[in-house]
């Protein structure tokens, strides 16, 4: 089994690091080795520079390879039709990868998750924690599907909490400095100026981004939201995470592809939700002390039975736009 990373580190005790968890530990349990490829040139890596990582995994034995992030498709559309005996499963895929002519790829399945759902269930809680200036800090500039659905439903989550409260939320949210997913002293300071002026909590998304915001709200005596996995054990400011199931998401992708059946998902997309328990917050783990586990498993239960619906419109990189009653949005473009 290879691994193929996203942009920036594979221990970034976030995205990759989660779908590699996910590669090692079934690998380990069945037998399987695997190993990981970096694209050369780091956060600058280009759609050849992915495709060489691909190739050098196919000619180097992978049965499967997994590939994490959507800016994988052009590399992934490549190296899968050229190596048709190797399986991909493509992490972050909301689609069927196909050719030019709309051709589906049979030995590619895709993987996505309603991050939308767990970035609601982190905006409701820290409102209903008491909190009401809030800030996002994403990564990929707005155009990363997966992280404008959690902040898009980290804003959701918060007006939904408010509205019951009776109360305005404050909302910055911003994306820069996030490109690269990487820490720098950009992007710290522009959050340490958000502290400085009274902002609370901060959900930050984006890979080692959470290095700088960690670093700022530290200094602020502040508290931040952690993303992807649970990130509380990296600092003691992230109170909550709004988490996907990456590891166990790609077990279950793998199980498909060792177990026989992968023909009966491949060429297509897999969604995984609420109702999968793929999506959501890390009860056992949080600090939050207003906000109680029995209001987050109602509040989880209406999502997973659909008497709540959270937009999960990709292209709301700017919630100001959807004029949400009780949040007020400060965007910084």
């Amino acid at each position: 089994v290879a691994f193929v990373t996203d942009v920036g580190q594979l221990k970034d005790k976030s995205f990759n690091q989660g779908t590699f968890d996910g590669v090692k530990l079934y690998a380990a349990n069945n037998g399987l080795s695997y190993k990981y490829y970096q694209p050369a040139n780091g956060d600058q890596a280009t759609d050849d520079d992915r495709y060489d990582a691909m190739k050098a995994a196919a000619e180097g034995g992978a049965k499967v390879i997994v590939a994490a992030g959507f800016m994988q498709a052009t590399a992934l559309t490549k190296a899968a039709a050229e190596f048709t005996d190797v399986k991909f499963v493509f992490v972050d895929r909301d689609s069927a990868v196909t050719t030019e002519d709309g051709t589906a790829l049979k030995n590619v399945l895709g993987i996505c998750f309603q991050e939308e759902q767990c970035g609601y269930l982190a905006g409701y809680a820290v409102v209903k924690e008491g909190f009401e200036k809030l800030g996002f800090t994403g990564g990929g500039g707005g155009t990363n599907p997966a992280c404008v659905r959690y902040g898009y439903g980290f804003a959701q989550g918060a007006n939904a909490a408010a509205a019951e409260m009776g109360k305005t939320v404050e909302l910055n949210y911003t994306w820069q400095y996030g490109n690269s997913y990487s820490p720098s002293s950009e992007l710290q300071a522009l959050v340490n100026g958000w502290y400085n002026n009274g902002t609370e909590v901060i959900f930050c998304c984006g890979g080692n981004m959470y290095q700088s915001v960690a670093q700022a709200a530290a200094e602020n005596d502040a508290y931040m939201v952690g993303v992807d996995t649970d990130q509380s054990p990296l600092s003691e400011t992230i109170i909550t995470s709004a988490m996907k199931g990456l590891s166990d998401g790609v077990q279950w992708g793998l199980a498909y592809v060792f177990e026989g059946s992968f023909a009966d998902i491949a060429g297509k997309s897999t969604t995984l939700s609420a109702k999968e328990n793929a999506v959501g917050l890390p009860t056992a783990t949080w600090s939050l002390k207003n906000f109680t586990v029995e209001q987050y498993q109602a509040e989880l239960a209406k999502i997973v039975n659909g008497e709540i619906t959270v937009d999960n419109n990709f292209e709301m990189s700017n919630p100001e736009k959807a004029e949400l009653s009780n949040v007020k949005v400060n965007f910084v473009g």
